[in-house]
């Protein structure tokens, strides 16, 4: 609990106006954008800088005070989830792009930074940051490294982790550390891929320096129909058979055009089963060779409509449709729950197959949009929290599609993380002494426990009492965190 001394001692560190405690001030932290789950932290801390955050996490820690960092709360694992018996730490404030070296190719951000602040910030130098998750004007790059986050150019570009040099951090005892370097390599061990993905469980991040690329002279994006779902994953794999790594390479399925469409007006055709969007970028010669080759593959493999972005403004609005898909869901039903699964490109078809199969066993729709090039699946499971039983049939019904991307080959998530949300399909996935092993580093760096508990890697007993190896489809993954 909160008592009087350590309020006392969080206040010599904060302004009243950067503590919340009242209940009112602290909802609007109750969850990221998993709203299945949702708590009430102790307090929320907005600190400004860097030394406050070292002060705040030595009070905590001698307290041994739980800590939920946070950045703009856009995860959907659950990562954010606040822990009832600790506080929130918002990194909000931290926002300022502190250096952008366009002979380097690098910029230095605090962890609150917009993802799509960094690219309009680099623009005039003629650079841009790559990696592009469809909530790129709302998340943050703290919160872009602690999920590893990935986006419609991943394919080519990569995801977070390949766009990172340096990150600095603070452990939970208040010691400053760096990972990573300004240079291409680092002395000592590079723990670099450590911190990314880690979900706030080693470090809270301070500053990160990413690697920005230069804008290509040119880019298309094609714009290819199938009358069937499996032709166009056979596309995918051709493609990439063919040695191509389109700049983006995306699918959606019928009822994600449908609802996309009306909302967006991106020119899709709506009497498609799916649709590809395979984007080529570079000189003029090199985009004229590939789309060129990347069309005779699309119409070898059953495309009935393939389209070119004529201009700029042509291509921007094809790919206006995929980024929207999220929001589009939200007009065509009061709750959506999007799955994050990677599984093997080859899997696309029968994958999909089966997710149909298990839209019609729940009894709800299932809108199909994903990074084709690279299997990481995103199915929108479509229901309505205030019609009983819905809520659980929706979980039941995500369980089932992470199993099986386990089963094909794949892994549960590509770029969400597993917040609260995916601590069963941990224990199907891996074995205990793979978790020990996670464990193993945790305490290594954050020995009590106390920053971000609960979250991404389950205990050995929570796997006992799910069920090892058989977990119960649909068991709430939290189960002392109320869902609503």
């Amino acid at each position: 609990m909160l008592n009087e001394s350590l309020l006392a001692a969080l206040g010599e560190i904060l302004p009243p106006s950067a503590l919340l405690t009242a209940g009112e001030d602290t909802r609007p932290y109750e969850c990221d954008g998993l709203t299945l789950f949702r708590a009430q932290p102790l307090a929320v801390l907005l600190p400004e800088n860097e030394a406050q955050v070292v002060e705040i996490l030595k009070i905590c820690n001698a307290a041994r005070l739980p800590v939920v960092a946070r950045g703009a709360g856009t995860g959907l694992s659950g990562g954010a989830t606040p822990n009832i018996d600790g506080v929130v730490l918002s990194l909000a404030k931290f926002k300022r792009i502190l250096a952008i070296d366009p002979l380097a190719r690098t910029a230095v951000l605090q962890p609150g930074v917009r993802n799509l602040a960094i690219s309009e910030a680099a623009a005039v130098h003629g650079l841009y940051y790559a990696p592009d998750p469809s909530s790129q004007i709302a998340c943050t790059i703290g919160g872009n490294v602690a999920e590893n986050s990935g986006g419609l150019h991943c394919l080519k570009y990569g995801l977070t982790v390949h766009n990172v040099r340096r990150v600095r951090g603070v452990l939970v005892t208040g010691e400053i550390v760096e990972f990573g370097s300004d240079a291409l390599d680092c002395a000592g061990y590079d723990l670099l891929a450590l911190i990314n993905g880690s979900e706030g469980l080693l470090a809270v991040i301070t500053e990160v320096t990413v690697r920005l690329t230069p804008k290509p002279r040119e880019a298309k994006c094609i714009l290819a129909a199938f009358d069937d779902l499996a032709k166009a994953g056979e596309a995918v794999a051709a493609i990439i058979a063919a040695g191509i790594i389109p700049a983006g390479l995306e699918m959606m399925d019928r009822l994600t055009i449908s609802a996309v469409e009306p909302f967006v007006h991106a020119g899709y055709p709506l009497d498609a089963e799916a649709i590809l969007l395979c984007e080529s970028d570079g000189t003029p010669e090199e985009v004229l060779a590939e789309i060129d080759e990347m069309r005779m593959l699309l119409e070898n493999n059953g495309a009935t409509q393939v389209e070119v972005s004529q201009n700029e403004a042509q291509r921007v609005r094809l790919w206006s449709g995929r980024k929207a898909a999220f929001p589009a869901a939200g007009r065509i039903s009061p709750d959506y729950y999007c799955i994050d699964g990677t599984i093997p490109r080859r899997s696309i078809a029968p994958v999909l197959t089966r997710i149909a199969e298990f839209s019609k066993e729940f009894g709800l729709r299932c809108m199909n949009v994903f990074h084709a090039g690279d299997g990481n699946l995103h199915p929108l499971i479509l229901f309505d929290a205030n019609c009983p039983g819905d809520a659980e049939k929706t979980e039941a019904f995500g369980a089932r599609i992470l199993d099986l991307c386990i089963e094909v080959g794949g892994t549960i998530t590509g770029e969400h993380g597993v917040g609260v949300e995916k601590l069963g399909g941990m224990c199907v996935q891996f074995a205990s002494a793979e978790l020990e092993c996670f464990h193993a580093i945790k305490h290594a760096f954050d020995e009590a426990g106390l920053l971000n508990p609960g979250k991404a890697v389950p205990t050995l007993h929570r796997c006992a009492e799910m069920g090892r190896m058989h977990v119960h489809r649909g068991q709430l993954a939290h189960p002392e965190l109320p869902r609503f």
